[in-house]
């Protein structure tokens, strides 16, 4: 996954959520710049902020490791 993908991805469930970007930003402790910025794909985006945006949407984030079939 890619950073474009991931905003993509986040673009999509807030609005399939009806969630307006202030109000998932104000949900996730993020500023909406920031929340537009990731979800237009800015490839240095926070890791952290981008975290706790998924997990304001219900989001998981799985990390299989190379040679290993078990995610983190």
């Amino acid at each position: 996954m890619d950073a474009e993908k991931l905003g993509a991805v986040v673009r999509a469930e807030r609005k399939a959520q009806g969630l307006r970007q202030v109000e998932l930003a104000a949900a996730s402790g993020v500023g909406v710049r920031f929340l537009a910025e990731l979800e237009a794909g800015k490839p240095t985006a926070q890791i952290g902020k981008a975290l706790a945006v998924l997990a304001a949407l219900g989001c998981q984030v799985e990390i299989v490791r190379p040679g290993n079939a078990e995610a983190i």
